[in-house]
């Protein structure tokens, strides 16, 4: 399962060698592999469905309880075969749709990681190797929003998609290793059979408000829902394959596996269903006035994600088997549909729907494929829609004191769908003549498969429902609500309430579609949405956050160095500072203070003289005398404390150090005083700081009495393991080996620089 799983990210490499031999025949070469894995997951359908899971693990991270376990189960084997089956149609119909594009090749690379990405996301059984995934979506979505870098509107939609969800990603993060702790296992398994100690803990509802934010946020919940419309600026085989059937329903898909363990409390009730109702009805409203076919079916995407969520807040065995088919019926519909209107756009230029009419007699293939897709989404019968339309009604009148709101809202939203359907789906192609600057004309057979293709699916699966549900649907319900036994699909279930509200809702839907004229007059509502709403939210937050940016980027990289300087020593000063504080606000001195003798106070007292000397005298060369004296004052203390060898090195390194710094100070310019008194004493005060915060430091570790072993290692180990009975020399070049060799290059990389500055100096400009 590991190579079924990876296999993309191989295949990914090798794509762009594959569509220069063949870029005609590119799409369905790279095809193979996504329709392979979806027989390869198909011939589990019969052991998954009679109760069996097949699951494998790997150590990865031991340490970290992170592991390569990859689960097939229900509802991962659903998701995995919409993964790739749609996969498949997605990369035939990309070959064709971006036929002649100079980078295919690296939008084929995007898509086979991103559908690999999502496949290892979905069959993840540890939290960790999940969250990888996780990620991974976002990272190649960005890339594929952003295919079109050239348009600013693609970069600002992807950077916006990669903000919103990886934001949302951080959170869910945090809510998983909480989960993990409290859980006691990474192991989705476990923890399902430990739900009930979870929703008992303190830590029950951070771990709930942590989780559902990141997966609110990738599935486009209110108030996150602005990124998914705004995401139609990518190509539209991206936007029918992510926004569609995959990515958005990740979040999804997190809802669902985690229903065992943290559902059925009120929490879940009231967030997830609240924020479930709120964006079906506000995805479904703000569908009706938009004009663009991508952006109508995106708004209706984010009305389908919220009526999932719904029905996973709902957290009834009836709203889970209404979830799981509504989760496949939407991917079959919403995906012929985004394809279709690919068709339309790239047969005509067009993605209007007020300029788009009569294109069935030209486009009859695509027609046919747009209205079985459009006869799914209103709930028509013979369609798996139908079905999934009553059963979602049966779910909402059931759910116990919500039963009202929530059966009002989804009739609500439903009869906005079911003109949305009539927008997209029979409009274009039935509706008044309109003048097209481009004569249109069939699609291509690359851009028809994956349409017909999907529609048909979910024809046939209104015409045989018991076999959909005995195969697939039945154990995805088994997966998120263990105690449910078998899922029974109908197209007929006789006269009752359920389709008494069907009715009801294709005639309002029917009476709003004759009434678009009316939403497109209003669409200028949409846009005061978007702008006083989370979009315009979105907007301040991030030109707020440009500004802070800003701000200390000029505060803190303003091009001084003295500032970078002081920051540092600044920055050092408190959070050392504040430690010894932590530590009892005491400091500790030496016993032994007052037994130092007259020449090492005579040294320190010359030190201190010299140093003070160095920042006050207006000549350069005194201060360059000055630093040279310090220098010399402490190599004498080496010497005072039997360290010969470091009192060499310390006077040849201050000696080279001033006749360095006279030659330098020699060519510079006359001394001038260019800071203020003010600039002066801050810096005087921050010097201070640093040296008090050294001289504690120092007086705490040297009246802190601790036997020290490494001075018996370095002796008893220099002669045997480094051949050296020059310890300090053994402890340079042997045990502390790489630190030397660290500062000989700082100092090579030094002298590079210093040489090139004399190279510039000395040569003359050429002309």
């Amino acid at each position: 399962m590991i190579a079924a799983v990876l296999s993309g990210f191989a295949l990914a490499i090798a794509a762009p060698g594959i569509v220069r031999l063949s870029p005609g025949a590119s799409g369905w070469l790279l095809a193979l592999l996504p329709a392979g894995l979806t027989l390869y997951f198909a011939r589990f359908l019969g052991p998954i469905a009679a109760g069996q899971t097949i699951a494998i693990s790997y150590p990865w991270v031991a340490d970290l309880g992170v592991s390569l376990s990859f689960r097939l189960d229900g509802l991962s084997l659903l998701f995995a075969l919409l993964v790739c089956g749609i996969g498949a149609l997605i990369t035939i119909y990309a070959g064709r749709y971006l036929h002649g594009h100079p980078h295919l090749d690296r939008f084929y690379i995007y898509l086979l990681m991103f559908m690999t990405s999502m496949l290892g996301l979905v069959l993840a059984d540890n939290v960790l190797t999940m969250f990888i995934f996780w990620e991974l979506t976002s990272l190649t979505s960005f890339l594929l929003i952003g295919f079109e870098h050239e348009r600013e509107a693609a970069r600002s939609a992807a950077l916006q998609a990669l903000l919103v969800t990886g934001a949302g990603g951080l959170a869910l993060l945090a809510g998983l290793v909480l989960l993990a702790q409290v859980g006691g296992s990474s192991e989705f398994s476990v923890l399902i059979r430990e739900g009930r100690a979870i929703q008992q803990h303190p830590l029950y509802l951070p771990i709930l408000l942590l989780i559902l934010i990141g997966a609110f946020a990738k599935s486009a919940q209110f108030p996150f829902h602005f990124w998914l419309p705004n995401a139609m600026e990518a190509p539209t085989p991206v936007s029918a394959y992510l926004h569609s059937a995959t990515m958005v329903k990740a979040g999804v898909y997190l809802l669902a596996r985690l229903t065992p363990v943290l559902g059925g409390s009120e929490a879940w009730r009231y967030l997830v269903g609240g924020v479930g109702m709120i964006t079906m009805l506000l995805g479904a409203a703000m569908a009706l006035w938009q004009r663009d076919m991508k952006r109508i079916l995106a708004y209706s995407t984010v009305s389908a994600l919220g009526t999932l969520t719904l029905l996973l807040g709902l957290d009834t065995v009836l709203s889970v088997k209404a979830a799981m088919v509504f989760l496949l019926t939407h991917a079959l519909y919403k995906g012929a549909l985004f394809l279709v209107a690919g068709a339309v756009d790239h047969e005509t230029g067009v993605r209007d729907v007020t300029q788009l009419g009569r294109l069935a007699p030209a486009m009859p293939v695509t027609a046919v494929a747009a209205g079985l897709a459009g006869l799914s989404m209103a709930g028509l019968p013979p369609t798996l829609g139908f079905i999934n339309k009553e059963l979602l009604y049966e779910a909402q009148l059931q759910a116990s004191r919500l039963a009202v709101p929530v059966t009002v809202a989804g009739v609500l939203s439903n009869v906005f769908l079911v003109a949305v359907a009539g927008i997209v789906a029979l409009a274009p192609f039935l509706g008044r003549r309109a003048a097209l600057s481009k004569r249109p004309h069939e699609a291509p057979p690359a851009l028809l498969v994956g349409p017909l293709f999907l529609a048909a699916i979910s024809l046939v699966g209104g015409l045989f429902p018991k076999v959909v549900a005995e195969l697939l649907l039945s154990a995805s319900v088994r997966a998120v609500r263990p105690e449910a036994t078998t899922l029974e699909l109908k197209l007929w279930h006789g006269i009752n309430p359920a389709f008494a509200l069907s009715v009801l809702t294709l005639a309002a839907g029917v009476a709003v579609y004759a009434a678009r004229g009316f939403w497109h007059r209003t669409s200028w509502l949409a846009g005061a949405i978007d702008r006083w709403g989370p979009q315009g939210g979105y907007a301040l937050l991030l030109s707020g956050l440009n500004g802070v940016a800003q701000a200390q980027t000029r505060l803190l990289q303003n091009g001084y160095l003295r500032f970078y300087l002081m920051a540092i020593i600044a920055a050092t000063v408190g959070l050392v500072g504040s430690a010894l504080l932590l530590r009892g606000g005491e400091i500790a001195a030496p016993s032994r203070l007052w037994d130092v003798r007259l020449h090492e106070w005579a040294i320190a007292a010359l030190t201190l003289a010299a140093a003070l000397m160095a920042v006050l005298t207006s000549s350069r060369l005194a201060a360059a005398a000055a630093l040279g004296i310090i220098g010399y004052s402490i190599a004498l203390f080496y010497v005072f404390f039997s360290a010969p060898d470091l009192a060499m090195t310390q006077f040849a390194v201050e000696t080279l150090t001033v006749i360095l710094f006279v030659l330098v100070v020699y060519r510079l310019p006359r001394f001038t005083p260019l800071s203020s008194l003010r600039a002066r004493v801050r810096d005087a005060v921050v010097a201070l700081l640093a040296g008090g915060m050294m001289t504690a430091l120092v007086l705490t570790a040297i009246a802190i009495s601790r036997e020290s072993h490494l001075a018996s290692y370095f002796v008893e180990n220099s002669w045997t393991q480094a051949q050296g009975r020059n310890v300090v020399n053994v402890i340079l070049v042997d045990f502390r080996a790489l630190d030397t060799l660290g500062e000989i290059t700082v100092l090579a990389v030094a002298a590079i620089g210093i040489y090139a500055l004399l190279r510039l100096r000395l040569e003359k400009p050429r002309r």
